[in-house]
């Protein structure tokens, strides 16, 4: 099984990117929606960490956001009890998918929180500054204060530039993204 990893600046389009591959996308973002929403273990574990922050179950993305506004290390603590829930869900997607060809991760924090393995392909999705902050603009719940917390946890874009084998340019056109899609397909296949 070839794992294509998507990796690539907040808002650069990597949920999008993996999508177009067409292969079984493992998609973080929307698991940790599903933990909150469904893990009694992640809500009794933030609450005991964050308790004048999460009120009640199912876990309120606002209470977490607010947790975070008011302190960036809460980032930290909520991650702490997030992500090796992610990476549990992770290994269940890998393990009911070990018989397809190739599988994509759209794992925002796949290289800070070092998830990646040597043999899997990263793809770094490219697009300009900016049009991502544009876009980032135009969604109804962006905080800037919040953005500029998610981006102190990442690392630089060179860096994850730098360690990818594929550059993947964004533009947001359906077209030209799938193109560069294809390009890299033909190439790994």
């Amino acid at each position: 099984m070839i794992k294509l990893a998507v990796v690539g600046d907040i808002g650069s389009g990597k949920s999008y990117a993996a999508k177009k591959f067409g292969y079984p996308v493992f998609d973080a973002d929307v698991e940790v929606t599903k933990l909150y929403k469904t893990s009694k273990k992640c809500f009794v574990k933030l609450k005991k960490l964050l308790p004048q922050h999460i009120i009640s179950f199912p876990i309120k993305k606002t209470e977490l956001l607010k947790a975070i506004m008011i302190n960036q290390s809460n980032i930290k603590k909520i991650t702490k009890v997030i992500h090796p829930e992610v990476r549990i869900k992770m290994n269940k997607f890998l393990i009911k998918n070990r018989n397809k060809k190739i599988v994509v991760l759209d794992i925002p924090l796949l290289l800070e929180n070092k998830i990646n393995k040597k043999n899997d392909v990263l793809i770094f999705v490219d697009a300009k500054k900016s049009q991502i902050y544009k876009r980032l603009k135009r969604r109804k719940n962006f905080n800037l204060k919040l953005f500029k917390s998610f981006k102190k946890i990442q690392l630089p874009v060179e860096y994850k530039k730098k360690k990818s084998q594929f550059i993947l340019k964004n533009n947001f056109t359906n077209k030209f993204l799938k193109k560069g899609v294809k390009r890299i397909l033909k190439e790994i296949l």
